[in-house]
């Protein structure tokens, strides 16, 4: 559904993605790497927030592959490529509803007038609701968005990457900042979303990255340094001494290894 091949981004003397051949299918697969491993710098290649050096994106929606390496970020997500961000993203003089609704207006191509009364837009207000349901905020969907607690935000913003029905689904930490009372409810959700999406995830609770998914590739200085079931993954001596560090289930390794410099965006990557 996604692959780059030769993947690479330079700023300056620095090379933050160095040669990446990737490829995901349907599943669910995790993207892990110490601080300043090149994960952000990946997302925004792929989404077109950034254009690369060398190497190239291509999506797949039915049986061809398309070209989006010179694509803008919003030509990547009108193809398909949706993606949830690190810091929460949306309108929080809204509701949640309408934040919905919207992002489902958008990717419909009906761009004109957003803020009419939802009424005017039976179809998108519909799907809307089908989709805060399946994240479970329907009880919100009249609330403003500010009103969310930061784990109800969080699942907002899963559900407008959700908007459009994408080809591919790109979750940025989605459990950043996320209070342990709901760090369950958001891991049930993205296990949820990934049985009718492929989804690549950033995640550093490595609890849930070796619990939720089918696929883990890790980044070390740009580069890909393993790739394979997560069993596999955490077994790797490579992959112990760059980032893991005689990690075991329960030992969590998480966002506190902030990234910095050009792979920064406001957040850990």
């Amino acid at each position: 559904m996604l692959r780059t091949q030769g993947l690479t981004k330079e700023f300056g003397g620095l090379t933050a993605v160095d040669d990446v051949d990737f490829e995901l299918d349907h599943e669910l697969c995790s993207l892990i790497g110490p601080n300043g491993a090149g994960k952000t710098t990946f997302f925004n290649l792929l989404t077109g927030t950034l254009t690369p050096t060398a190497g190239s994106v291509e999506l797949r929606r039915e049986s061809d592959w398309e070209d989006v390496t010179d694509a803008a970020p919003h030509e990547t997500a009108s193809r398909g490529l949706h993606r949830s961000y690190q810091v929460t993203n949306v309108f929080p003089n809204s509701t949640v509803l309408e934040n919905v609704r919207v992002a489902e207006q958008a990717h419909s191509g009906d761009a004109r007038t957003f803020w009419r009364n939802v009424d005017h837009y039976d179809e998108f207000a519909e799907r809307a609701h089908e989709i805060l349901d399946r994240v479970g905020l329907t009880e919100r969907a009249d609330d403003h968005a500010s009103t969310l607690s930061h784990g109800a935000k969080r699942k907002l913003e899963v559900a407008i990457a959700l908007a459009g029905d994408p080809a591919v689904l790109l979750l940025d930490e989605p459990n950043a900042g996320v209070s342990s009372e709901s760090v369950d409810e958001i891991r049930d959700l993205i296990e949820s979303v990934a049985e009718d999406y492929p989804v690549l995830l950033v995640e550093h609770n490595m609890d849930i990255v070796m619990g939720v998914s089918d696929r883990v590739v890790v980044l070390h200085q740009g580069a890909v340094i393993a790739d394979g079931p997560p069993a596999e993954v955490r077994a790797n001596p490579d992959v112990q001494s760059a980032y893991l560090g005689g990690y075991e289930p329960g030992s969590l390794i998480d966002g506190a290894d902030a990234e910095s410099g050009p792979d920064s965006e406001g957040g850990t990557a």
